[in-house]
């Protein structure tokens, strides 16, 4: 038997063509409004009155960061020792008692010789929309160097700018990720999600009272 060939009606084929054109021109276009943003590490130690640090979080294997969560965490230490900032946030995932991305944060910091009082915790950071939203609402902070992979930096970095905070970015790259090209393909697509999201301007489904970034990191704890 000879094998039906699927013909795909020619309007839908251009339908895609014009769907596949958009992602990938929305998706150039937040790289190139942001690529400017993240800075090599002297313009970011020249930086002035940085509010925090905002580490985004990554997976964690027990009480251990993935390798790319461990690099932003380097990163944001090496940034703070460097005096960028004398506060950091750790923001991940903590929806439940079996999953806690950011005591893991935390703790790794603090291994590293950090003050326990200069790191606060968000423990509500699900995405990097609500990690940056709430950075603005519950932390109040106006001026940040967010941490992330630099594929990651160009989203973050457009969500702030959307968001009215002036960020900076600072790439952890030192080594090669498994599993890379496929977060690469993702991104494109939570670049566009993200762009009207930010349009939108949602609300992340838990804020709370606000903690001043000023204050007692501790106060997070939790």
């Amino acid at each position: 038997m000879k094998k039906q060939i699927i013909k795909i009606p020619k309007y839908i084929l251009y339908i895609l063509i014009l769907i596949g054109i958009f992602i990938l021109s929305l998706n150039a276009f937040i790289k190139g409004t942001t690529k400017f943003k993240i800075l090599g590490r002297e313009e970011i130690i020249s930086l002035n009155e940085i509010d925090a640090i905002l580490v985004l979080g990554a997976g964690v294997r027990g009480k251990n960061p993935s390798p790319m969560l461990e690099d932003r965490l380097l990163e944001a230490i090496s940034l703070y020792e460097a005096r960028v900032s004398p506060k950091i946030i750790m923001s991940g995932d903590h929806g439940t008692k079996y999953y806690d991305e950011v005591n893991v944060m935390k703790n790794f910091a603090i291994e590293k010789g950090i003050s326990s009082e200069n790191i606060f915790m968000d423990h509500a950071g699900f995405s990097s929309y609500d990690s940056i939203y709430r950075a603005k609402e519950i932390f109040g902070v106006k001026k940040i160097v967010i941490v992330t992979q630099k594929y990651h930096l160009y989203r973050a970095l457009y969500i702030a700018k959307q968001l009215g905070i002036e960020a900076y970015g600072a790439s952890a790259d030192p080594r090669t990720y498994v599993g890379q090209t496929k977060r690469e393909i993702r991104e494109i697509l939570a670049r566009n999600k993200d762009f009207f999201k930010c349009i939108l301007k949602p609300e992340p489904n838990r804020l709370g009272d606000t903690i001043p970034i000023n204050g007692n990191g501790d106060i997070t704890n939790g």
